[in-house]
């Protein structure tokens, strides 16, 4: 295999997975503090655990990234101070920007999963086709 995952990134894994889940059930239940606070700390810490320490801190520490890390921070500062919509806006934002880097690897990775490769290149199949038998 390429490309072996530790025990270590399959935790990181897990805990970016319960990150989500905890953020997602949050805004299902009317911007939850708790949750968001919850969903936040476990998402920091399996991308931490994820990348590495020393990979984590370059990302948010470099130059370039600094106004994806600050609207981060600054949402996490929003949802602790319990302006929770504004916060999501801000770390949603800030995740485009700081992460806006990996589109690319996230697509092709996505294009490899069977069913929601599928999924994801069937409308972009539907256009070739349709283009094709109109010619």
């Amino acid at each position: 295999m390429a490309y072996e995952i530790d025990e270590q990134k399959k935790i990181g894994l897990g805990l970016i997975g319960f990150g989500i889940l905890f953020t997602f059930l949050a805004i299902i239940l009317f911007f939850d503090r708790g949750l968001l606070a919850l969903g936040n700390i476990l998402w920091l810490a399996g991308v931490s655990l994820l990348l590495g320490w020393r990979s984590t801190l370059q990302i948010f520490t470099n130059r370039m990234n600094y106004k994806g890390s600050a609207s981060i921070l600054l949402g996490i500062f929003f949802i602790f101070v319990r302006w929770p919509i504004l916060g999501i806006i801000m770390e949603v934002y800030g995740c485009i920007v700081l992460f806006g880097g990996f589109w690319p690897s996230v697509k092709v990775f996505l294009y490899q999963i069977p069913v929601i490769g599928w999924i994801l290149r069937y409308p972009t199949l539907l256009l070739d086709r349709l283009r094709g038998s109109s010619s």
